[in-house]
């Protein structure tokens, strides 16, 4: 199994099946090898189904055989999220809650849009339970650990999708963000994930954490984010929240220039502590996009931190996703689960106005902040991966994991579109994370200014078990 193979983009595969020098079958039989031997360590994937996945990459190796290829991804492997329904597989959510029967025969329409394009489910990948923190670990199927270090976290709730990611075993996958749960683990495993705008990309059924919840794309390359965002933006019927389809090609989008572009740098966003490392990469990939033509201003957006606004939506959340469980069902979930949405049911209904209150003067805040900025770039993470199995780092002031990730979660407030891009290694040989936002509905030029950095300071490296 080559090295090459494990690390191929999308559209690499895409055209080695074109051409006949890759078949899907191949490709999809050298990564279930892969995982085979490399996931008991890593603990990304809660489904893999060898049989069903092959069969569906011998019907796309024989459309290309007939030259009847469909869609932008046909034979492309794809890590699915365990909380995106899947017609042939239950959909657990990390809970064991769940009746995997009554998950059947349902596509969420990410999983409907990738079925149109010819994809090839590769299996599902960990979550913690409902999705409901920054770590991926449940008490169903226990930590998933970080491709760079084991004994470190993948970061959450994406966990899975990132770790495999990271580790060669698929090219896409499917990821969902409520308070950076797409972007913190793109992060902590040096990848890329990109959290779209508020209902660009279709999500049914409702999230139990509302509008604070995007699906989007985890990849190697920016350029596989945008092929992805093309395929997840069509629509959908049953979102009854999506915008209007604007049918951007997001792939052709990519070569914008960054020439004149006015992005603000944020090292803090005024209020956080971030890692010596981390800030001296951020300002470095600054000067990144100074080079490329930019003018660069330092400039926080002014918002103090939103950080008991967003617990008290997002715990709602939490609340909500089980508010018809019985005491049995519940003495199986997470305890710490219990524990936030217990204290979120407290919450009065003016304590959630409240929370809403200062969600829109956020939103506010940042829609009159691009006017004057096209971009605002920000640390993805202000710390690195920490130990696996533990929801903040040893010796962290709190308890609750939002506390070590206050550069994602106002941007679900938001509803902006947020990229995570790798920027490096820190001195613990751990991945690094740069984050751009946009303004709303601003996802081309955020996914062109990720492609431009790639592009200017490629992210070569590869986690331990690749480079063997």
């Amino acid at each position: 199994m080559s090295k090459e193979l494990l690390t191929m983009s999308a559209q690499a595969l895409k055209a080695a099946y074109q051409t006949g020098a890759l078949s899907p079958v191949e490709v999809c039989s050298n990564l279930l090898d892969h995982i085979e031997k490399h996931d008991q360590a890593l603990n990304a994937w809660c489904l893999i189904d060898r049989d069903t996945t092959l069969q569906w990459a011998r019907e796309s190796e024989q459309r290309y055989q007939q030259d009847t290829s469909e869609g932008l991804l046909d034979g492309v492997p794809v890590a699915v999220k365990d909380v995106f329904l899947t017609p042939m597989w239950p959909t657990l959510k990390g809970s064991r809650t769940i009746d995997p029967a009554s998950t059947l025969n349902k596509r969420s329409p990410a999983v409907a849009a990738l079925e149109r394009h010819g994809y090839v489910p590769l299996g599902k990948t960990t979550t913690p339970e409902f999705g409901w923190k920054g770590i991926t670990d449940s008490p169903m199927c226990g930590p998933t650990n970080n491709p760079w270090d084991p004994s470190k976290t993948a970061g959450g709730s994406s966990g899975g999708s990132s770790a495999a990611v990271s580790a060669g075993m698929t090219p896409l996958a499917l990821g969902t963000d409520a308070g950076g749960s797409i972007r913190i683990p793109a992060s902590f495993c040096g990848i890329v994930g990109h959290k779209p705008t508020f209902s660009e990309v279709p999500h049914w059924p409702a999230s139990p954490f509302g509008t604070l919840a995007h699906a989007g794309p985890m990849t190697r390359t920016v350029a596989d984010a945008a092929l992805m965002m093309n395929v997840m933006c069509e629509a959908d019927a049953r979102d009854s929240l999506a915008a209007p389809r604007r049918h951007i090609d997001y792939l052709a989008a990519l070569d914008q220039p960054m020439k004149g572009l006015k992005i603000a740098m944020s090292t803090n966003l005024g209020y956080v502590d971030v890692d010596p490392d981390i800030e001296k990469a951020f300002k470095d990939a600054a000067k990144v996009f100074e080079d490329l033509g930019a003018t660069i201003t330092e400039a926080d957006p002014g918002f103090s931190n939103p950080l008991a606004a967003f617990s008290h939506l997002f715990y709602s959340g939490a609340a909500n996703a089980m508010r018809d469980l019985g005491e049995r069902q519940r003495s199986l979930m997470d305890p710490a689960l219990i524990e936030v949405a217990t204290k979120a049911e407290k919450l009065s209904m003016l304590d959630y106005l409240g929370a809403m209150n200062e969600r829109m003067a956020v939103s506010e805040r940042m829609a009159v902040f691009h006017t004057k900025y096209d971009l605002l770039i920000t640390p993805t993470l202000p710390l690195g991966a920490f130990d696996t199995n533990r929801e903040v780092p040893v010796d962290w002031p709190s308890t609750r994991w939002p506390t070590w990730t206050p550069f994602t979660y106002p941007f679900n407030l938001t509803g902006q579109p947020a990229l995570s891009v790798p920027m490096g290694l820190d001195s613990n040989g751990l991945p690094m994370g740069l984050q751009i936002v946009g303004a709303r509905f601003d996802d081309a030029r955020v996914l062109a200014a990720g492609h431009a950095f790639e592009q200017a300071k490629p992210f070569t490296v590869l986690p331990p078990l690749l480079q063997n």
